[in-house]
């Protein structure tokens, strides 16, 4: 007992110290907190949205064609309502924070977040696409099931789906934790603003890096530990081409290594597992170790 004064004492002394840490000089100190999204509600309302989109597998009811739109609505009007508040507080702490890159409007949420619905449809081919694409893809799977219920880079692409829509539609903050929510969660780093096609597969997946420029073609097949990163940028106010180019039909083993803006690894080519690549590859190549394999005759 005779020691909990001094505690007392020392334990103010320090809620002391870090409140005179708040003196409004540090980048992190900002007590507009109520201003900025909510993290936690933005990933509630994703989770809401992948209800929707694989609506047979989380369900916990029997569904039927009866139920089924009542059901939808459900997940949809909670998405909606907690998208449209996140937003709105994305674009409002933009605007108070003066920034001048905002694309919107504050007010804009209900037609971006109406936007995003109406595009579900879309999404759902795509992802659809997605999981054939793994399907045929990976020997190991055996059933479209197994890989929409296990298969963390599946879940991964679900997210960047979702966050690119809201990227195209000029919203900041919100992509940029959905896609980081799902990093997390599966260890496939991608950014909502690169550019993928359809039929996009990651093998595997744990340690893949999407970069924000990248632009990714149609039937591209990545396994795990590749990147595609920029080389080093002086400026952050370069808004050109940072990451790479990888055309329809390329395959990329293990821990390969692309870099550039400016670097283009052409249709169809193969880049093995470990290679470093800082230049373009032509169509239809064979990159393994340091040396090109000839092209078939």
């Amino acid at each position: 007992m005779a020691t909990e004064p001094k505690r007392s004492r020392e334990l103010e002394d320090a809620i002391d110290g870090v409140f005179a840490s708040y003196t409004g000089t540090l980048e992190i100190d900002n007590l507009e907190s109520a201003a900025l999204p909510n993290k936690r509600a933005v990933v509630d309302a994703f989770e809401q949205l992948k209800h929707v989109l694989f609506m047979g597998f989380y369900s916990t009811r029997a569904l039927d064609r009866s139920s089924l739109r009542e059901r939808l609505a459900e997940h949809l009007d909670a998405a909606y309502g907690s998208l449209v508040d996140q937003i709105e507080r994305a674009l409002t702490y933009d605007h108070w924070m003066g920034r001048t890159d905002q694309v919107l409007a504050a007010g804009s949420a209900e037609d971006v977040v109406l936007s995003l619905l109406r595009d579900i449809p879309e999404l759902r081919r795509l992802i659809n696409a997605d999981v054939r694409a793994a399907y045929e893809g990976d020997p190991a799977a055996k059933n479209v099931e197994e890989i929409v219920f296990s298969y963390p880079s599946l879940e991964a692409i679900v997210a960047y789906r979702v966050a690119h829509r809201l990227v195209l539609s000029g919203v900041p903050m919100i992509p940029r934790i959905i896609a980081e929510h799902a990093h997390s969660r599966t260890g496939v780093d991608i950014n909502p603003g690169a550019r993928i096609g359809e039929r996009f597969f990651i093998d595997h997946g744990t340690g893949v890096v999407i970069g924000e420029t990248s632009l990714i073609g149609n039937d591209v097949k990545l396994y795990q530990g590749v990147t595609l990163g920029a080389l080093s940028v002086a400026n952050r106010g370069n808004q050109g081409k940072r990451h790479p180019t990888l055309e329809d039909n390329v395959t990329i083993y293990a821990g390969a290594t692309i870099l550039g803006g400016e670097t283009v690894i052409g249709k169809g080519a193969i880049i093995g597992g470990n290679v470093w690549l800082t230049k373009s590859v032509e169509a239809g190549s064979r990159v393994f170790g340091r040396a090109r394999e000839p092209e078939d005759e």
